[in-house]
């Protein structure tokens, strides 16, 4: 018996095995860490593609939205070109904050998310874009296309959320937000993202 050419008999690495999107850069696949409910930061182990604890969270401050990033994407040099304040992208896959009106309270899932826009972040002289986006099929944002179409309030808190997110008290702030912008910069982000990641890894 042979296995569909879709199946995995193994577990693909979440970074590298994983497809950027049935339709990139406007339709992406996220591949998804953290969700609201978690007090935890969890990210994906490079080398082994298992979710591994990167920090407890020191504030309050919960993610507003599903945290993770798009597979098949690396902040490299075309990425640190987009960002008049960075030296250079930080050498992680591309992050993405996708919005859906059901909670959806596990991570480790991969969502369809169509995207609306992005947040333009620096951290510590490296770019550190965080791109926007809706659930594909969402039954109140699924016909979402761009940033400014979405309540005002749930941006606020995004932006909110990465600002305080690595902060430290007593401590200067490293993460910095430039700018908040729609869907044509968010798509030229994705697009330097995988030309990055086929640079340093293959296409």
């Amino acid at each position: 018996m042979s296995f569909p050419q879709t199946f995995y008999r193994w577990r693909p690495h979440p970074w590298h095995g994983l497809e950027v999107g049935i339709n990139p850069p406007e339709i992406v696949n996220g591949f998804i860490e953290m969700t609201p409910f978690d007090l935890v930061k969890y990210e994906v182990d490079k080398q082994t593609g298992y979710i591994h604890v990167d920090r407890p969270q020191r504030s309050s401050s919960q993610s507003p939205a599903l945290y993770g990033f798009i597979p098949r994407t690396y902040c490299g040099d075309n990425v640190g070109k987009l960002n008049p304040k960075a030296k250079k992208g930080d050498g992680d896959p591309l992050d993405i904050c996708v919005i859906s009106e059901r909670p959806i309270t596990r991570g480790e899932i991969i969502v369809r998310a169509r995207v609306v826009g992005g947040i333009q972040g620096t951290d510590h002289g490296e770019a550190d874009d965080k791109i926007v986006a809706v659930l594909r099929n969402d039954n109140v944002y699924g016909k979402i296309n761009e940033i400014s179409q979405l309540p005002e309030v749930l941006v606020e808190r995004i932006t909110h959320y990465f600002t305080t997110y690595k902060l430290v008290p007593g401590e200067e702030n490293k993460f910095t937000i430039e700018k908040t912008y729609g869907k044509e910069q968010a798509f030229e982000v994705i697009n330097a993202a995988i030309e990055d990641y086929e640079l340093v890894y293959g296409g």
